[in-house]
């Protein structure tokens, strides 16, 4: 046994690794991706640990049911936002039941730091009757990721694991150890347990509520809930990173109670906790859920009356709201200028979406890197809900707007999150004769989580030579017969291709491929130059939003060290002044 400095999510790869997971299947999505990727980097160690990136998070968790019914300890890691998508298995597979150990890591997201939403997972624990464990820090992680399994096995149920952006990102010291030899369970063919067909299914209700209340009494006694009595004049109820920010603030000078299971939540453990001490405080992030147990109890809490229900916590929130003194930072001597996110240098995004933005489009947007081209001064995307929903959405746009909107009107989406969801709705496209263009971003890679294989990419998660999903033949087997594919750096070929796609009648693909300006092996040309002498400061390059781009007095000036060579600025120049490039 040694120690080492992780990363929360790296320690949850551990974890499972050392508990003798032998597969895992995801879907990359921030704040839980590099649970994956760590768990990957095992593999050549580790001949029985099988890792995949899966084309979304539904079929993520149905491959590791899948393990977990042929007798394998498996797991599957997403956001919580995926855990939406994952749902539908995930309620079900509450009823069957495991075989091996089955995890579900979830990555939650207050603040809102990647993610569309804030929602609390919590939430989908106790609507689908899954326990849950929470760690607050790195040791943590790999300790509850090695425990849900045990307990997985033990109470034959799916255990959730519940970081998040705090805990997944941030480093502490842990002692790892050797790999479990952990022996696949023989499968046993028992369809009254595992189809649940209604029959079976109103029969497995009950054994989920026995379940659940076997659970009720393991918390009562469950190491990872525990009791640290300090000052009883202040009894705080918290778990996961607020448990480390009560601890930072206060010491001793409370009296703690740390959740790690939160669902379900004991009750006689926190009715006996609330009794000694005068009054009761609970520091969770996001919604009430241990708040409302605790009144569900019937006792008197402090909670959000006092705390947010919205964003990240901090120390000094906690301090805040105590009235604990504040001690004042180190602040810069300057204000700093807000950065706002956009398209790297070179996105081949960029010369699609300016092409949109001059014609005036309507865009329905997805969830990608392309997403950026909402901001100034592209201003390029009207809306953007969830993965896969702007290819539906344009479809019932189109169908409300008829004519008024089917000529003005594109859906947006990147091809790993065409592969994730968008497929159905442009079967659905297809199937209902909508008269919709749906513009697939293909930069050959999943970019926004930082460069993951998909399968459009041609490899698996190791770099390996995989099956690779032709968009062209794919989009034409459904019933798309237009199908074009342009180079988004050409800008007069996208203007084109635009120009006439919504012309057309009948549905439509415009697929942009040019690989992403920021993989390994794409290289970048020789930066373009402004001539000074040429360049009547007309602006117009600017409209592009290049980051490589700015002015200099009347003069547009690029920065060497950013720019890429792409040539769509060159393109735009009505002067000349800018060379180089293609």
């Amino acid at each position: 046994m040694k120690k080492q400095l992780m990363l929360g999510n790296e320690a949850v790869a551990r974890g499972l690794f050392e508990a003798g997971c032998r597969l895992v299947s995801s879907y990359p999505g921030t704040p839980s991706t590099e649970i994956t990727e760590y768990a990957a980097e095992y593999c050549d160690e580790c001949p029985d640990l099988y890792c995949e990136w899966a084309p979304n998070e539904k079929v993520a968790l149905e491959v590791a049911f899948g393990a977990s019914l042929a007798g394998a300890r498996a797991a599957c890691a997403m956001k919580h936002v995926g855990l939406n998508v994952a749902a539908d298995p995930l309620y079900t597979m509450s009823y069957t039941g495991v075989n091996g150990g089955l995890v579900l890591c979830v990555a939650d997201d207050p603040g809102m730091h990647s993610s569309q939403n804030e929602q609390d997972s919590r939430h989908h624990a106790i609507a689908a009757k899954v326990p849950m464990l929470e760690p607050s820090d790195s040791a943590e992680a790999r300790e509850y990721a090695m425990l849900a399994f045990e307990l997985s096995e033990q109470f034959d149920t799916p255990f959730l694991l519940r970081m998040c952006t705090r805990i997944a990102h941030s480093q502490s010291l842990l002692t790892v150890d050797e790999r479990q030899n952990v022996p696949v369970k023989p499968y046993v063919k028992t369809p009254q347990k595992y189809i649940m067909a209604p029959a079976n299914a109103i029969r497995r209700h009950p054994e989920v509520e026995a379940r659940t209340r076997a659970l009720i009494e393991y918390a009562e006694t469950a190491p990872v809930n525990r009791v640290e009595m300090g000052d009883t004049a202040l009894g705080i109820i918290c778990s996961g990173t607020c448990y480390r920010y009560v601890k930072e603030v206060f010491g001793d000078k409370a009296s703690v109670l740390k959740l790690g299971m939160v669902n379900p939540l004991p009750e006689k453990l926190i009715t006996d906790f609330a009794a000694k001490v005068d009054r009761l405080v609970v520091i969770e992030e996001l919604d009430p859920v241990i708040e409302n147990h605790c009144k569900a109890l019937g006792l008197t809490v402090d909670g959000k009356n006092l705390f947010p229900m919205e964003g990240e916590f901090s120390q000094n929130l906690i301090r805040r709201v105590f009235g604990i003194e504040v001690k004042e930072g180190v602040a810069a001597d300057e204000v700093i200028p807000v950065r706002p996110p956009v398209m790297c240098a070179g996105c081949p995004h960029r010369g699609l979406f300016y092409t949109l933005s001059k014609h005036k489009i309507t865009v329905i947007g997805d969830i990608g890197c392309y997403t950026l081209g909402m901001a100034q001064p592209l201003n390029a995307v009207d809306s953007v809900l969830c993965m896969g929903a702007s290819v539906s959405g344009v479809h019932g746009f189109n169908k409300i707007g008829g004519a008024e909107t089917e000529k003005r009107t594109v859906a947006v989406i990147g091809d790993s999150t065409f592969m994730h969801s968008g497929m159905t709705g442009l079967v659905n496209i297809a199937y209902n004769a909508s008269n919709s263009t749906v513009i697939i971003l293909d930069n050959s890679i999943t970019g926004m989580t930082g460069h993951q294989q998909n399968p459009t990419t041609g490899y698996n998660i190791h770099g390996d030579p995989a099956a690779k999903v032709d968009l062209e033949a794919f989009c034409r087997a459904i019933g798309i017969d237009r199908v074009t594919v342009v180079d988004p750096y050409d800008l007069a070929a996208c203007d084109k291709a635009i120009t006439e796609e919504l012309a057309a009648e009948g549905p439509g693909v415009v697929i942009s491929r040019r690989p992403c300006v920021l993989l390994k092996t794409v290289k970048a040309k020789p930066a373009v130059k402004v001539d000074p002498e040429e360049c009547r400061g007309c602006k117009k390059c600017m409209k592009l939003g290049c980051p490589a781009i700015h002015m200099e007095g009347k003069t547009a000036m690029v920065d060497p060290t950013l720019c890429v060579g792409c040539g769509v600025c060159e393109q735009l120049c009505a002067f000349d002044a800018i060379k180089g490039g293609n």
